[in-house]
């Protein structure tokens, strides 16, 4: 959350489309670092050309997802400059690739629409330079970007509101040159115009045209020898101090050119000096006193053979030599260690000064990342907000300008830095590229220590770093270096044994170090693959350093006779050489009887603890007793358990069953008992019919019985009377005198009934 970065994209929001009116900015667009998608529309015939709002609407698509614009998206209006980058038809959009071939939008094959726009231009974009921005948490970002192969992190202060950015046009320019494998035409006309250097009018990124270039100045013929002074701890220097390299193309038949001429170049000499150093052996037979002159084929540059003379300089040229010609410092070794100031170990460093072939119009950089395997990957990074990466890599932490530039290679365990003094140009750029991609890299790697001012000198045990490594270890004295780290849990309890061993060595000829691996880096010759690990570097001859025995415990009287047992005698102090005396064996005696007592005392203790650790045992022996018996129980119950659950199973079962069967007889009664209610519903049915019934009979009845009363003779008639009151139909008969007694019997049942 940066304020020139938010107010960047707040601008790229507000204006997604770069307006291009002229071939100027046509080039600027096209030679920017940043891949360029451009779009043409003629707004003669409309106010708003076919595809123009899809083409915008993908331009702020794009910010959606890139939120940062490394995608940029122009328009074209003008038909003759559509023209130089293969636009006829409007509508149509192009992306710009400097050395892959260049793409126009397939709208015959994808639909032209704003997202597939941004990502067929996503997909198919060349990035020479890749900006990085690290979130500063947890994140594989740069992890994945290492995996690639060797990486050139560049730190530049970084402006997204500016303008122009001249660091990073020249930062392009080397881009473009390093991968301009092929020259590319429509490449050198862009780099001319990063230049600003005057060309002929543009006519089309297509064109066939050569490209004019300004005449390259004359290279001046030097010879091309160059002579080295041997050091002191070199193998050769036993019988030659001085050696002659001289480099001779023309051996093999190559025809100098005006590119290539047998003159010195940097890169030529410094192979010469490392196939020489490679090829030592074959000097031993020399004689001290003469000059010998021998071919050898580098196997860096099949091409070329490189020729080295060797003599033995007189006191004459001492001064030339050094303070002490090599020949006779190396004809004795001396008694005592003393201090002495290392010589620089020869070697040819870059001066364009000297080799003016190695100029700023030089073209062995272009096209250099096709003819090695240590091809470079370019990052950016805003130094402003990761500078934080820059120190960790080897920044100095108080800088003026936050400038710096760094080379990190995985898979060679080693990374490069630029002199933070030289300015961070396109000249030094390539300078440093260049040393890196050739076989035999001048390049010193770049080792990370710690600060050596946090360490007080006064202490018994002298603490190395990368700064101080070499003027303690290898520069005086015989030296015990102990290489621990932080996270190694048992290096701290060697303390105490390194402390007793530095009092019992004087310190004017035994040397007690240590070394912290995890802060300190030290060349690869130096390092080791364990911890904690002890090595001894003897005076006078620390090529023949020793490593402590693995297997072997380290104590004091270990270490003791290791140190004493491969010391130099001249530098062994004379009362540890000699013959001990009365008193020495009588404090060693003391000193035996005090250890013996305090082993005696430890194995009491052992003891002690042993009988504990017993009776600790039989107590867990009987509680492992008790816990078989519990466990013994516990099976037990839960085999009686498994019966009563399976009997309570089998119970459920049959409980199942006969509910099963209660229901179906239930069913079944209920059927029943639904028939018996229908039943008895016919019966009242009927009943009711009946009691209508013999109510009728009863009241005929009635009737009856008072007709049959006594009336007067006259007035009775001689056939069947008809009561008075009994309803009569026409044509029925009276009923019969014995209907009474059934019509009883009907009535005592219907009382029964009811």
């Amino acid at each position: 959350m940066s304020a020139v970065y938010i107010e960047k994209f707040v601008r790229r929001v507000m204006k997604p489309l770069l307006y291009i009116p002229s071939q100027s900015e046509l080039l600027d667009f096209l030679s920017n670092y940043e891949p360029g998608v451009l779009g043409y529309f003629e707004f003669s015939g409309s106010p708003q050309p076919p595809g123009y709002l899809t083409f915008f609407t993908s331009a702020l698509h794009s910010l959606k997802k890139d939120y940062l614009g490394t995608v940029r998206f122009g328009v074209i209006t003008n038909k003759h400059l559509a023209k130089l980058v293969s636009l006829v038809h409007s509508g149509s959009v192009y992306l710009h690739r400097h050395f892959n071939t260049s793409l126009v939008f397939p709208r015959e094959v994808i639909n032209y629409t704003a997202e597939n726009i941004y990502k067929w231009a996503l997909e198919n974009r060349e990035m020479l330079l890749r900006w990085l921005r690290p979130h500063g948490g947890k994140s594989l970002l740069l992890n994945n970007e290492l995996k690639k192969g060797p990486a050139l992190f560049l730190f530049i202060p970084f402006n997204p509101l500016a303008e122009s950015h001249p660091l990073i046009d020249e930062i392009t320019e080397v881009a473009l040159e390093y991968n301009n494998c092929h020259r590319d035409e429509v490449v050198e006309r862009l780099l001319q115009h990063l230049r600003r250097v005057d060309a002929p009018v543009f006519k089309s990124l297509a064109s066939e045209q050569p490209v004019q270039l300004s005449d390259a100045p004359l290279i001046t013929v030097s010879p091309c020898c160059n002579t080295v002074v041997l050091p002191q701890w070199h193998s050769i220097s036993r019988t030659h101090n001085v050696c002659e390299l001289c480099v001779n193309q023309t051996a093999v038949g190559i025809r100098p050119s005006s590119v290539s001429m047998p003159q010195c170049s940097f890169l030529e000499m410094a192979a010469a000096v490392d196939s020489f150093y490679l090829k030592e052996q074959a000097f031993y037979h020399v004689a001290s006193d003469s000059v010998e002159c021998s071919n050898f084929l580098s196997s860096y540059s099949p091409f070329s053979y490189y020729t080295a003379c060797c003599r033995t300089m007189n006191r004459g040229v001492e001064g030339f030599v050094g303070s002490e010609a090599p020949s006779i410092a190396f004809s004795s070794l001396e008694k005592e260690c003393e201090v002495s100031t290392p010589g620089p170990v020869p070697h040819i460093e870059e001066n364009r000064h000297l080799f003016p072939e190695v100029d700023a119009s030089s073209t062995d950089f272009t096209g250099l990342s096709c003819r090695t395997n240590k091809t470079l990957n370019l990052y950016l990074l805003d130094s402003n907000l990761f500078w934080l990466y820059a120190e960790r890599l080897g920044a100095p932490s108080t800088t003026r300008v936050k400038e710096f530039a760094a080379i990190v290679d995985v898979k060679e365990e080693s990374h490069y830095i630029l002199d933070p003094e030289q300015a961070l140009m396109k000249f030094t750029l390539e300078s440093f590229i260049q040393n890196f991609s050739i076989l035999y890299s001048p390049l010193k790697r770049h080792l990370i220590g710690s600060d050596s001012a946090q360490f007080p000198s006064q202490h018994l045990i002298t603490e190395v770093t990368t700064d101080t490594f070499w003027e303690v270890v290898l520069q005086k004295q015989d030296v015990l270096l102990l290489y621990y780290a932080q996270w190694c849990g048992f290096c701290p309890s060697l303390n105490h044994v390194f402390i007793q061993l530095a009092r019992l060595l004087p310190a004017d000829t035994f040397t007690v170090a240590r070394l912290d691996v995890s802060q300190n880096d030290l060349p690869w010759e130096f390092m080791v693959d364990r911890l904690p690990t002890v090595l001894f570097f003897p005076c006078n001859r620390k090529d023949l350093s020793v490593k402590y025995p693995e297997d072997l415990p380290i104590t004091l009287p270990n270490l003791l006779r290791f140190v004493l047992h491969h010391s130099d005698p001249a530098s062994v102090p004379h009362n540890l050489a000699n013959r001990p005396t009365k008193e020495c064996l009588r404090s060693e005696t003391v000193l035996q009887q005090g250890h013996i007592s305090h082993l005696e005392r430890e194995i009491q203790k052992l003891r002690a603890e042993i009988s504990t650790l017993q009776r600790a045992q039989v107590q867990v022996e009987a509680q492992l007793s008790r816990a078989r018996r519990d466990e013994h129980r516990l099976l037990q119950q839960q085999q009686t358990l498994e019966q009563q659950h399976g009997l309570l199973r089998l119970h459920s079962e049959q409980l199942q069953a006969l509910y099963e069967q209660k229901t179906r007889e239930l069913e079944e009664v209920a059927r029943k008992l639904q028939e018996l209610a229908d039943a008895s519903e016919n019966l009242l049915t009927e009943n009711t019919w009946l009691k209508i019934l013999v109510a009728t009979m009863e009241r005929k009845l009635e009737d009856r019985d008072r007709a049959k009363s006594p009336t007067p003779p006259e007035e009775a008639p001689s056939g069947h009377p008809e009561p008075s009151g009994a309803p009569r139909f026409p044509g029925s008969t009276p009923p019969p005198a014995n209907v009474s007694s059934p019509l009883a019997s009907e009535r005592s049942d219907e009382n029964r009934t009811d």
